[in-house]
């Protein structure tokens, strides 16, 4: 069955040659509508930075948000997939994963809801706060994760920062933009999982705390926000100081080399919170 298609593009930059529902061969288009049923309506979903193809799918089965790429560069997706049992409920759950016809497409219960406004006047600051001190409580999954003084080891290196400040066994997101965080009708989810890494506690919470700077906060505040977490407590000075000049040189090396708008506000944000904590 041929679906009608629409777009959803709005929010970050689309990720290069973003492929569509019919872009996909058909021999992966059929194994999707073997978990889903026939597909009637496809809405492509053109903002995110880690899938080829992203899209909303009315189907005989209901809605479902699939999420795909092509096999050779399936590997954080499948770690995504590894992953799933382990963070619920506050992501949403894996329906079903195929690997056919050089594609690796998953497929999510679909949410009904928003990005959240990360922004200085937001009503949604408090509801996030309280999800990150449930993301604090995961428990670390027997699955292979890189450990983030290994991630991060070069740029610690180039910033002369110590990343074993940041060791830690607790399970970690660590790119918490506002589209991977959700407003539902059922509380906040955090989605795409494509990066989850082993840290200190706390880590996820100053990832945050970045995109509050980008989206118009002081490093002053944002840190007072932060403050209102039980686990920023556990950083210390040293490892929070190690932590923001890490990430200033991180967000240095990417937006050089791909000067998109939001690489752009990401290093500003994370120059910002470095001056703020050497002054």
């Amino acid at each position: 069955m041929t679906p009608t298609t629409g777009s959803a593009a709005h929010g970050m930059t689309p990720v290069a040659a973003r492929a569509d529902w019919n872009d996909l061969p058909e021999r992966v288009r059929a194994a999707v509508q073997e978990h889903t049923g026939d597909v009637h309506q496809v809405s492509t979903i053109s903002r995110g930075l880690n899938a080829a193809f992203t899209a909303r799918l009315r189907t005989d089965s209901g809605m479902v948000f699939t999420k795909g790429v092509p096999t050779d560069r399936a590997a954080a997706q499948r770690r995504e997939a590894d992953i799933n049992q382990h963070v619920q409920p506050i992501a949403p759950r894996l329906l079903w994963q195929i690997d056919t016809g050089g594609w690796h497409v998953l497929g999510f219960e679909h949410l009904n809801g928003r990005p959240a406004d990360l922004g200085p006047e937001s009503t949604d600051l408090l509801a996030v706060a309280c999800v990150l001190g449930e993301l604090a409580e995961l428990e670390s999954p027997n699955v292979a994760c890189r450990r983030v003084e290994d991630r991060w080891a070069d740029a610690a290196q180039n910033a002369g920062a110590d990343a074993g400040l940041l060791a830690g066994d607790q399970l970690l997101h660590t790119d918490l933009n506002p589209h991977n965080i959700l407003i539902t009708d059922a509380g906040v989810r955090i989605v795409d999982w494509s990066w989850p890494t082993l840290g200190a506690a706390w880590i996820d919470t100053a990832c945050a705390a970045l995109w509050l700077i980008a989206e118009g906060h002081t490093p002053a505040d944002a840190e007072a926000w932060a403050s209102g977490i039980p686990i920023w407590t556990n950083g210390t000075a040293d490892a929070l100081d190690a932590f923001a000049a890490i990430n200033a040189g991180l967000w240095g090396q990417i937006a050089e080399a791909e000067p998109r708008p939001w690489k752009l506000r990401l290093h500003g944000a994370a120059t910002a919170l470095l001056e703020h904590r050497r002054r």
